[in-house]
C-alpha cells in the first residue's frame, strides 16, 4: 500500500513528551494538563486555552532512579513515567490529574508534588477517586470528584473557563476526533483493511499526546487518504488478532505483531480506542460536567472493578470486539507487576479460550511485558507460534 502521508510526522511526534507540537500549544500560552488514565474525561483537559496530554516515556530503558523511590516490584510503566520526571521530561506541564486506579500509579504521581518535579510555582496536582460501581448515584459522586479536584482548583489558579459553553465546546471538538478515529478504526473490519494496526496505533497516540487543534487538519487528511486508499491485491498478513491488556503506548509492539504475519484489528488496551474513542452523548436537560462523568463511567473497562458483574461483563466485551472486528485469536497483555492486569489477563485467557460465559471460545495467548519491551526475542518466538497456530486452524476449518 502507498505510505501514508503525515505517517512519518506522527513517529516523530511520538519521539519525545515535550514533541514540537506541545511547545508550539505551550509557546502560544496554552496550558499542559498531564493526566495517566483512560479514566479521566479528556474534553475537560482540553477547553479553550488548555490541552491535554497522556504522559508516555519513550525510550525509557533504565528507570534506576525511580526505582530506589519505588522498589523493584512496581510496574516498569510508573517507573518510567517517574524516572523521565526525574531527568526533566515533562517540564513543560501545569498540572497533572490522576486517578487513584492503583497503588502504584497513585504514588508514582504523589511524588511529582512530594519531590517538587515540575518547576512551575503554580503546579497543581490532584488524584481523582472514581467509583468502583456504575449508576446515576456513583455518577454524582464522580461530577462532584470532578469539580472539588479539578474545575474548581484549576479555574481559581490558572484562571480557566470551565463554563458550560467552553464545556460543550470542547466536547463538540472532542467528538469531531472520535467520528474520525471510530471511521479509521472501522477501516480494520475488511476482509483486507487498507490500514495497518501499527498505523492506526501511532494514530491514536498522537491524538492522546499532542494538541489536537494542532493535529486535526492533519488527520482529516488521513482520513480522506484511508478512504481513497486501495489496499494491496491480497492480505499481506497470516491471521488477526486482537491486542487486549495494561499500557501499550509503543508502537514497536504493534509492529512486531504485524511482522511476525498478525494484523492487529483492535487495541483493547489502556492507550487504545477501544473503548476510549466514542462520541460523548448529552442528553436533554443534562449539563456537559454530568455528560462526562456519566460517559467516562459507563464506557469505561478498566479491570479496576474486580466484582463478578463487572468480570462477567469484560469478558463479554472482549468477546464481542473480537467477533466484531473478526479477530482469530486475542493476545493479552500484561505489564510485569500489574496486580489489575495480572488477574484480568489470566481470567480472560481461561475463560474466553474455553468459552466459558460467552458464546463460544477464542484462542488467546498470554504475555508478560515490560515498558521497553527489552524481551523482543521471546515475544517475536510467541507471537509467530501464535499466528501459526490460528492460520492451522483456519485451514483446517470446515467452513473454509
Amino acid at each position: 500500500m502507498k505510505d501514508l502521508k503525515h505517517l512519518i510526522y506522527f513517529e516523530e511526534l511520538l519521539r519525545q513528551a515535550h514533541n514540537e507540537l506541545v511547545a508550539q500549544a505551550c509557546d502560544e500560552g496554552d496550558l499542559a494538563l498531564a493526566y495517566n488514565c483512560s479514566y479521566i474525561p479528556e474534553p475537560l483537559l482540553d477547553v479553550e486555552g488548555c490541552f491535554s496530554v497522556r504522559l508516555r516515556a519513550p525510550g525509557c530503558t533504565s528507570p534506576d532512579l525511580a526505582t530506589y523511590y519505588m522498589t523493584n516490584r512496581s510496574c516498569s510503566y510508573s517507573k518510567s513515567i517517574l524516572e523521565r520526571a526525574f531527568e526533566g521530561g515533562y517540564n513543560f506541564i501545569s498540572a497533572l490529574i490522576g486517578q487513584e486506579c492503583c497503588t502504584t500509579m497513585n504514588r508514582m504521581e504523589q511524588y511529582f508534588e512530594y519531590c517538587d518535579l515540575i518547576p512551575n510555582e503554580k503546579f497543581y496536582f490532584a488524584c481523582i477517586d472514581m467509583p468502583m460501581k456504575k449508576g446515576e448515584w456513583y455518577a454524582g459522586y464522580f461530577r462532584r470528584q470532578l469539580e472539588q479536584k479539578v474545575t474548581g482548583p484549576l479555574a481559581e489558579r490558572f484562571g480557566i473557563d470551565f463554563s458550560e459553553e467552553k464545556l460543550r465546546e470542547a466536547i463538540d471538538r472532542h467528538n469531531e476526533l472520535c467520528c474520525i478515529m471510530t471511521e479509521i478504526g472501522d477501516m480494520r473490519m475488511a476482509e483486507n483493511p487498507v490500514i495497518t494496526g501499527y498505523e492506526y496505533h501511532v494514530i491514536q497516540l498522537v491524538t492522546l499526546t499532542c494538541p489536537k487543534r494542532l493535529i486535526m487538519d492533519k488527520l482529516r487528511e488521513t482520513l480522506e487518504e484511508l478512504r481513497k486508499r486501495k489496499p494491496d491485491p491480497k492480505p499481506w498478513f497470516r491471521a488477526r488478532v486482537m491486542v487486549a491488556g495494561s499500557e501499550v503506548d509503543d508502537p514497536a509492539f504493534t509492529k512486531l505483531v504485524e511482522m511476525c504475519g498478525g494484523i492487529v484489528v483492535a487495541d483493547r488496551y489502556c492507550f487504545g480506542s477501544l473503548p476510549g474513542r466514542e462520541v460523548i452523548e448529552i442528553r436533554p436537560g443534562q449539563d456537559a460536567l454530568d455528560a462526562l462523568a456519566v460517559h467516562y463511567m459507563e464506557r469505561n473497562e478498566c479491570p479496576r472493578p474486580m466484582g463478578t458483574e463487572a468480570t462477567v461483563h469484560r469478558r463479554q466485551y472482549l468477546y464481542e470486539l473480537a467477533k466484531k472486528y473478526h479477530a482469530e485469536g486475542i493476545i493479552l497483555e500484561n505489564m510485569k507487576f500489574c496486580e489489575y492486569w495480572g488477574y484480568e489477563r489470566a481470567i480472560a485467557g481461561k475463560w474466553l479460550s474455553e468459552g466459558y460465559q460467552v458464546e463460544g471460545a477464542v484462542p488467546t495467548c498470554q504475555i508478560e511485558t515490560d515498558y521497553a519491551n527489552a524481551s523482543v526475542g521471546q515475544l517475536r518466538t510467541r507471537f509467530q507460534a501464535f499466528v501459526e497456530s490460528l492460520e492451522i486452524k483456519r485451514l483446517q476449518s470446515p467452513d473454509d
